[in-house]
C-alpha cells in the first residue's frame, strides 16, 4: 500500500529518525525514506511501514524507534498522534487491529518510559530551559529554538510550532517556569517571525526576478515617418479606406477611429518632425468632418 496514495496527515515529529534503504542498520524497523527527508514523507512511511509490519513485530519496532531518539517521550507522543490524525486510513484498509493495538503499546511504551524518569528527568535540557512540565513530557523553547534551526523547509518549521503550540495547549501541566515567558507566546512570536521572513524572502525573489526579465527585455527603436506636407492628405486616405474603398463589399481598413488615430500617431510625425495629436487625427478621421479633408487637388485619390 503506498501511503501517498492515502492522504496522511502528519504530526510534527521533533526527531525525523530516516535514512535511505542503503544506510539503514536495521531494514525491517528503520524508517526508509529515499528522497529528501521532511516531516510529511516522514510521517507517511511510518503509517506505510505500520500497515505491512507483523503486529507482533511492533514492540520490538515501537523500542527500536525509542532507543533511537533523544527523547523517547516526545517521539512516543508524536507516534500517538500520528496515530489519531489517520484512524481513517486504518478504517479504510481494514486494519483497526493494528490500529487498537498500536495505542495499547504506545500507552504501554509511555508508562514504562515514565516509571524511568521518576529519579532522574530524561530531559537533557536544564531545568532552568524548560518552560513548563506536564504529565507526559516538558515544553522547552530553547529546544524548540534548536530543532528550528535543524529544519531547512518554512513549511516544516511553521507545521512544527503549529503542533508544539496545540500540544502545550491541550496537556495537563504540572508545573511553569517562572523565569520564563509562556512556551506558547514564545512559539507564536517564532511563528510570526519565520512568517515575516518567508513573505519578505519571496517578495525579494520577485524583484529580483522581475529586475532580470526587465534587464533580458530586447528594446526596439522606434522608426517614425515623417511626413513632408499637411497630415490630412495622410489621414484622408486612411479615412478613404476606411470608409469608401470596398473591393468586397467590406471596407478597405476594417478598423475603428481610435485604433486607427493610435496606430497613426505611433509610426507618422509631422512635417517638422513632431508627434502627432491624437485628437487632431481623431478629428481628421471622423466621417462627418469633411471640411477637414484636402482639397481635390491634394487628394491622393484610391
Amino acid at each position: 500500500m503506498n501511503s501517498k496514495d492515502q492522504n496522511v496527515q502528519i504530526a510534527a515529529f521533533v526527531e525525523l529518525l530516516a535514512v535511505p534503504l542503503a544506510q539503514a542498520k536495521n531494514p525491517l524497523f528503520d524508517i526508509i525514506v529515499e528522497e529528501k527527508i521532511n516531516v510529511q514523507n516522514y510521517c507517511e512511511a511510518i503509517i506505510a511501514k505500520l500497515l505491512v509490519l507483523n503486529q507482533s513485530k511492533f514492540p520490538p519496532f515501537i523500542d527500536y524507534q525509542c532507543n533511537l531518539a533523544k527523547n523517547p517521550n516526545v517521539w512516543i507522543c508524536k507516534l500517538e498522534k500520528l496515530l489519531a490524525n489517520n484512524e481513517a486510513i486504518f478504517i479504510s484498509q481494514k486494519a483497526m487491529s493494528r490500529y487498537n493495538k498500536l495505542y495499547i503499546l504506545i500507552e504501554k511504551k509511555r508508562t514504562e518510559l515514565q516509571s524511568l524518569s521518576v529519579k532522574e528527568p530524561v530531559a537533557k535540557t536544564p531545568k532552568r530551559l524548560i518552560n513548563a512540565d506536564a504529565e507526559n513530557r516538558y515544553f522547552s523553547f530553547h529546544e524548540v529554538k534548536q530543532h528550528i534551526e535543524t529544519l531547512e523547509n518554512f513549511n516544516d518549521k511553521i507545521i512544527y510550532l503549529t503542533e508544539e503550540i496545540f500540544d502545550y495547549e491541550e496537556a495537563d501541566i504540572i508545573s511553569k517556569n517562572s523565569n520564563l515567558a509562556e512556551f506558547n507566546l514564545q512559539c507564536e512570536k517564532l511563528k510570526v517571525r519565520l512568517q515575516t521572513t518567508r513573505k519578505l524572502l519571496a517578495d525579494i525573489e520577485k524583484e529580483k526576478q522581475e529586475a532580470i526579465s526587465k534587464a533580458n527585455q530586447v528594446v526596439v527603436p522606434t522608426f517614425k515617418i515623417q511626413i513632408n506636407g499637411p497630415i490630412n492628405i495622410l489621414t484622408d486616405a486612411y479615412k478613404q479606406m476606411m470608409y469608401e474603398v470596398k473591393p468586397n463589399g467590406t471596407p478597405y481598413i476594417k478598423y475603428k477611429i481610435k485604433e486607427v488615430t493610435k496606430f497613426i500617431c505611433d509610426n507618422y510625425l509631422d512635417e517638422h518632425g513632431n508627434e502627432l495629436s491624437p485628437l487632431t487625427i481623431r478629428t481628421y478621421l471622423s466621417p462627418t468632418r469633411n471640411d477637414k479633408d484636402p482639397n481635390n487637388d491634394w487628394k491622393i485619390k484610391l
